[in-house]
């Protein structure tokens, strides 16, 4: 595909984002940067949810994962819908009777100040690395489609990709994310649908054919009981299920998305839907991935050695014209949907929680967090950097394993404070904080050894937050 077309397809996108920006921050004040004044409509909050929550790690990574794992990713899937039913009736009506603007402040009225700096902090790294496996994802696009073919280096590549977000996030915040993640949304599921129809078409399959090749294919097993594999089926679904609970529940930038909602009924509604919708778009990825190797074996293509390269050679390489503009659409759409999300997140957190803000001083506050969004951005620039220097393995592996540290702290926090009435010492938990993943980590590398063969998968988020839980049982105070 011509570069230049390239470039124009990704400008124009971004040119009716920032419409839609300057359209949805127009008379708004300060608050909707932070809560869209809680008047958003649960519909648009669910569907605009469905591209945040896959973002470009699922666009990608998914599909070219089914290769090394089959449908295995499913098995987690269905464990999200334990967890969104535990956010739901859990978490949701606790944030919103406390009227919660960042949902870490719950920490402080529970525990105290050091056990809130905690929680917020580790909310910021986890975003910060998860928002960067994203976005590299898209600036490597970028630069295979367009900057490549002027030999322009990749940090211009990640450099274009932020300032981009920057421009259309500074001033509206949450409420414009809103409304770009709908038209987000829309797009990757309109390039998944439209890639899967080229490959129907291509290979002149009847739609019977297309679900017999795909049903018949080893890589389609999704369920997986040996109990010594990381992707067995119990050790996948519970992991989905607290991936869920500390991702979206536990998560500043998805709760923020949810607590613009008018009431606790309509959030409630846009979970439950959000979910259902959730299983079957990732259902569509998977097969989409077994149906990209198929394609690429029958026509004789060469695949490539890394799995997150498939797709997007595929795509732009052998597909059509129309489906190439698809692809290009959605995967832009896919990490950005989440990416600016996590931008304006970022900047909630770290003004209200540890800058103090209150909705009293969001106006006279305004240029300072417009800093704090622009400084934010520099950080996340920075770590794609270091990722693409270190980075060896599929991004959907990456993610989870580096959030089962970094989210395992922010589950034994909520847990013991929900689940029990316990005060701790406050000043001892930034400690356990940190060695909860540490002690998760050693026992990790040494789990053949120790526990008879048994080799962590995902669930190592689960023994973090249980290690996390116990260390803050050992520091309770005498009285409750």
């Amino acid at each position: 595909m011509n570069p230049l077309f390239v470039g124009s397809i990704v400008l124009g996108y971004f040119i009716l984002l920032i419409g839609i920006s300057w359209l949805t921050s127009k008379n708004a004040k300060s608050t909707d940067f932070y809560t869209a004044s809680r008047e958003s409509k649960w519909y648009l909050v669910a569907f605009g949810m469905i591209g945040a929550s896959l973002s470009g790690v699922t666009f990608i990574s998914v599909p070219g994962e089914v290769a090394n794992s089959n449908f295995y990713y499913f098995q987690v899937v269905l464990g999200y819908l334990v967890g969104y039913f535990v956010i739901a009736k859990v978490l949701l009506p606790l944030y919103y009777k406390l009227n919660l603007v960042s949902i870490y402040t719950y920490l402080e009225q529970r525990f105290g100040f050091w056990s809130y700096k905690s929680g917020a902090f580790f909310f910021l790294i986890s975003r910060i690395i998860g928002a960067s496996f994203r976005l590299f994802l898209v600036a490597g696009v970028l630069q295979i489609a367009f900057f490549d073919s002027y030999e322009l280096p990749f940090w211009l590549s990640v450099l274009t990709t932020i300032l981009l977000i920057w421009l259309y996030t500074f001033r509206g915040g949450i409420k414009t994310i809103v409304w770009t993640d709908t038209l987000q949304t829309t797009f990757m599921l309109v390039a998944v649908i439209v890639s899967i129809l080229f490959i129907k078409n291509e290979l002149s399959w009847t739609w019977t054919e297309l679900t017999s090749n795909l049903l018949e294919d080893e890589r389609s097993t999704i369920f997986n009981w040996d109990w010594q594999s990381g992707r067995n089926f119990f050790k996948q679904f519970f992991s989905g299920a607290f991936i869920a609970i500390v991702m979206t529940g536990l998560d500043q930038d998805m709760m923020q998305k949810n607590l613009t909602c008018k009431n606790i009924g309509e959030a409630q509604k846009n979970v439950f839907w959000f979910c259902i919708i959730l299983v079957i778009v990732n259902f569509l990825f998977l097969s989409l991935g077994v149906l990209l190797y198929q394609y690429a074996e029958i026509g004789g293509i060469s695949i490539p050695d890394r799995s997150d390269n498939l797709f997007p050679l595929l795509a732009m390489n052998e597909f059509s014209a129309f489906a190439s503009i698809a692809f290009l659409l959605g995967i832009t759409a896919a990490a950005y949907s989440s990416a600016d999300s996590a931008l304006t997140a970022l900047t909630t957190s770290f003004c209200v929680d540890f800058l103090g803000f209150k909705t009293e001083n969001y106006e006279a506050k305004k240029k300072l967090r417009t800093s704090v969004h622009f400084g934010f951005s520099i950080i996340l620039f920075f770590v794609i950097l270091i990722y693409q220097a270190i980075n060896d393995e599929s991004i959907i592996n990456s993610l989870f394993i580096a959030a089962g540290y970094t989210y395992g702290p922010l589950l034994g926090l909520f847990a013991f404070g929900i689940f029990t009435k316990w005060q701790v010492k406050d000043n001892l938990v930034p400690w356990v904080a940190i060695l909860s993943p540490l002690v998760s980590y050693v026992i990790n590398l040494n789990s053949e050894a120790l526990l008879g063969g048994y080799k962590f998968g995902f669930e190592i988020l689960i023994l973090n937050g249980l290690i996390m839980f116990a260390g803050l049982f050992l520091i309770r105070k005498s009285k409750s």
